[in-house]
């Protein structure tokens, strides 16, 4: 496993969105490591004043103490209006890691959809960017076992927006909405029928 991990950020006009949810994040890899002392991730950051930014800032723990790298780059939103359901039982990506090899890999299988939807063991898990949610009339479900717990996810789960549930590729067909999650995006709805989404 890559020693560098990383926060992906959103800043609008300065201002720096749910910064707590990444400080937790943050933390609970470094208890992974059992390393004690963590710095204060917003006085690391000084996004541009003006303008939708993605703050990255990524930390290497293979140096004690570990250092950081912040760089800010103007956000254009990547539109995810399909989906190519793919298959791995291997997949790991619990911590947020920079290495992404197994993602991309993963990416790559998308043929002439937007991203792909990983399943991993029978289960519905994430796209390569984001958390997903289904809604089946009465409720947003999100899946129960997502490869990496997200910070928008925790959030809305915490604030009782959505619910989490195992999902399977068989329990699809009971939803008639998906939106995708991530820090940048927030809780985005793809408008197109379900049925039009998996390609």
């Amino acid at each position: 496993m890559s020693s560098i991990f990383l926060e992906t950020i959103k800043a609008v006009d300065g201002e720096i969105l749910n910064i707590s949810y990444h400080q937790e994040r943050y933390e609970s890899v470094l208890k992974k490591f059992n390393i004690k002392h963590s710095q204060n991730l917003k006085e690391l950051l000084t996004p541009p004043k003006i303008g939708t930014y993605r703050c990255r800032l990524t930390y290497d723990l293979s140096k004690e103490p570990h250092t950081f790298n912040v760089t800010y780059h103007k956000y254009e939103k990547r539109e995810i209006e399909t989906l190519r359901l793919v298959y791995n039982d291997n997949i790991e990506y619990s911590l947020k890691s920079a290495c992404r090899d197994e993602l991309d890999a993963l990416y790559k299988l998308r043929g002439g959809c937007d991203d792909v939807l990983i399943v991993k063991n029978s289960l519905i898990t994430d796209t390569t960017i984001a958390n997903i949610a289904f809604f089946d009339s009465k409720r947003w479900v999100t899946p129960k076992s997502p490869l990496l717990i997200g910070t928008t996810r925790e959030r809305l789960l915490r604030e009782g927006k959505i619910f989490q549930e195992s999902i399977y590729v068989s329990d699809l067909k009971n939803f008639s909405k998906v939106a995708l999650m991530n820090a940048m995006i927030d809780f985005d709805i793809i408008t197109k029928n379900i049925k039009e989404i998996f390609c």
